[in-house]
Parts: structure tokens; sequence; C-alpha cells
């Protein structure tokens, strides 16, 4: 079974809000996906597809990830069951890990044990 499928369901897929999370808590959570599954998926509707697009290139610039596939698409949402429905764009960005990112995340990591030490001090 493929890394990041459970029962037929993706698992690696992040909906990005740009409200609710700071731009850094999803750089840390695809971090996290990409140690997990290897790779990761980026969704983001109508004004989140800018937030989607800088999450990805924050990670393919500090190394940490590989773009594997970009998609946009126009999706039909309704604000009410019985309301017309109104196009919304999306975008689906998915990363993979770069050859480098288990060197950069134990860098990471060091980083963090030799902050905290410093803040004990």
């Amino acid at each position: 079974m493929e890394k990041g499928i459970i029962d037929g369901v993706k698992k690696n897929i992040i909906q990005v809000s740009n409200s609710k999370k700071s731009l850094f808590f999803y750089v840390n959570l695809s971090k996290r996906y990409l140690q997990q599954y290897d790779e990761v998926e980026l969704s983001g509707l109508g004004m989140a597809i800018n937030t989607v697009v800088t999450i990805a290139e924050i990670l393919k610039d500090s190394g940490f990830a590989v773009e594997k596939k970009i998609r946009t698409l126009t999706i039909d949402m309704r604000d009410d069951p019985g309301a017309r429905p109104l196009p919304k764009a999306k975008i689906e960005v998915s990363l993979g890990k770069s050859a480098d990112f288990d060197e950069l995340m134990a860098a990471e990591e060091d980083q963090k044990e030799i902050e905290g030490s410093d803040e004990q001090n």
C-alpha cells in the first residue's frame, strides 16, 4: 500500500486556510507530513491560494521539499444546499521530500536543543 493512503483515503493532505492558522504552523505541519509520508499535498480555495503557494515556496527555498505536481481547478461551492453554485478557484500542490530533508531536519532539531539550553542558562 502507498505511504499516506489509509483505507483508500489520502492522509497527507493539508487543507490550508488563510485565516485560521499562521503561515509557519502550515510550514511546520508540512515538514511533519513529509517526515511521516515522504510527500504532502497542500490544498487551498480562493484567497488561501496565495498562502498555499507561499508555504510551498518556503519549503522549496529552504531545501526541505521538491515540487512534484501543481493542479489548478474551479469547483462549485454552495453556501446552502438549495443555493446556486458559485465557482471557486482551487489549487493543489504536491511536494516530496528533498534529498537533504533528513539532514536539514536533524540540523533544525540540533538548533532547537541549543536554543533550549541557552534559555535555561
